[in-house]
């Protein structure tokens, strides 16, 4: 509940937003404000002096306090979703994140705010509040929280992974982990390959590197092998990044088989594979690991937290061979000086919190009921998974005949519900019939209701009867 400090401010604030208070506004004095309030003056002081220091008002010395200003104009054209906006890498995630909060995701990539572990979180925030001043207001060594890279090699260990803590260096989320392994590996021109489909942000993050991004196509075992021998042989290319415990976006794992013949052919080619595995604690059972039969060899692997923690306590980690994290060190430092102690310290404490495992059985056990619902619910309105995954959040699911992903999505958006069109995963574009839907957040009806409204207009069945392509090019 707020407090009455608070609840003044909000007042000031939303008399600013609604030009019942404009720019150089004078405010009631403190005293006159307090009698007209029923509160203190001292409680008067305090909202004037916060709201001072962010910048809404401003005290005048003799003549008061005033509306800080100008501002600029109320745009009501951004208060919508943007529609215009080209589905590129990154349509998904700004849909998402500028979401208003009556807004329905079900194709974004993290679990409902209410799902994570929050108890904990709390706990750790303590205990950190607590703790000595240095934790607080300095920075970080180099590699990362010595604490944390010890308690992470004992979890490796449990996916057969044999890592030391000098073979570990903390980053301030698995994207800043993947960013300075390419920085660190990449040079513009060089070839990358990926999945096809693959996390959309594998694409934006390639695309600020300048390189010749190749996908090969994905299967429900994994990379189609046939096809990456050729790209090997046709690009050179320096990098393969990839998920292998749970795939993003089709739920797939990756096979022992195809998992013994990849490395085999990283090896003949002195490719270099980086190998994303956020998801690794809402998995069922443990699938291959590229990192752990290769032995960090030419396999790198990332993690972090933000899926099954908090997205807001920012911490990843990349485990390599140490001539790498060596030189990964430098360059985190020439970048970005220092990763978050405070973040690190707090992912730490909760780790160790004995209410963690409980926690991420729940969620394992709460994603496959909403993953037999949600493929239920789909199915009635002819959209069919292209697998039922063992564990995770996603299910990449296809349209029916001649429907397309990103018509569809476009017009759900402008009904208040942010789905993720398949070729946003997509390198070679070939996925336009496909959609990626979180079991997490897809429990809403309104988001079957929309769907059905749209997936039944006549602009879609219109645009469906013009011969939209629809190659799959997911395996066999």
């Amino acid at each position: 509940m707020a407090t009455r400090i608070e609840q003044l401010m909000d007042d000031i604030r939303q008399q600013i937003a609604s030009r019942a208070l404009t720019p150089g506004s004078r405010l009631p004095s403190v005293r006159a404000r307090a009698q007209s309030a029923g509160v203190s003056v001292s409680t008067v002081v305090e909202a004037y002096d916060r709201l001072e220091a962010e910048n809404i008002i401003v005290s005048r010395p003799g003549a008061g306090f005033f509306v800080s200003g100008p501002i600029a104009p109320l745009d009501l054209a951004q208060l919508g979703p943007q529609l215009e906006r080209d589905i590129d890498p990154l349509w998904i995630t700004r849909q998402a994140l500028e979401a208003t909060s009556d807004m329905l995701k079900p194709g974004c990539g993290w679990l409902p705010p209410d799902w994570m572990y929050e108890e904990g979180i709390r706990r750790a925030l303590r205990k950190a509040a607590r703790s000595e001043s240095a934790l607080l207001a300095d920075y970080a060594t180099p590699a990362g929280n010595p604490e944390l890279r010890q308690l992470l090699t004992r979890r490796l260990a449990g996916y057969g992974m044999s890592v030391k803590p000098e073979q570990l260096l903390l980053a301030d989320s698995g994207t800043h982990a993947i960013d300075l392994i390419c920085r660190f590996f990449l040079e513009p021109g060089d070839s990358v390959l990926v999945d096809d489909p693959c996390y959309f942000n594998f694409h934006a993050l390639l695309r600020a590197q300048r390189v010749n991004v190749i996908g090969v196509p994905w299967t429900a075992q994994g990379p189609d092998l046939d096809a990456f021998q050729q790209a090997l042989t046709l690009h050179a290319p320096r990098l393969y990044i990839t998920n292998s415990g749970i795939h993003n976006p089709t739920g797939a794992t990756l096979s022992p088989t195809t998992a013994h013949r990849l490395l085999k052919m990283a090896e003949d080619s002195d490719l270099v594979i980086v190998e994303d595995d956020i998801f690794a604690d809402l998995e069922s059972s443990t699938a291959p690991r590229l990192a752990a039969l290769d032995g960090l060899s030419r396999v790198m692997l990332i993690g972090s937290f933000s899926k099954t923690v908090s997205a807001s306590v920012r911490c990843g980690f990349i485990a390599a061979k140490p001539a790498w994290v060596d030189k990964l060190t430098d360059l985190k430092i020439a970048t970005g000086f220092s990763s978050g102690q405070l973040a690190a310290d707090v992912l730490l404490n909760i780790l160790k919190d004995s209410g963690y495992r409980r926690h991420i059985e729940a969620i394992k056990q709460r994603l496959a009921d909403n993953r037999a619902e949600v493929i239920s619910r789909l199915g009635q309105l002819g959209i069919r998974p292209w697998l039922v995954p063992q564990s995770g959040l996603f299910l990449w699911c296809e349209l029916p005949e001649g429907m397309n992903a990103a018509d569809v999505s476009r017009a759900c958006l402008s009904q208040g519900v942010v789905l993720a069109p398949g070729n946003t995963f997509s390198q070679s574009g070939t996925c336009d019939r496909f959609l990626r839907f979180n079991v997490s957040q897809s429990n809403d009806e309104r988001i079957y209701t929309v769907l059905k409204k749209v997936m039944s207009s006549s602009a879609i069945n219109r645009a469906a009867t013009y011969g939209r392509r629809n190659v799959n090019v997911i395996g066999t």
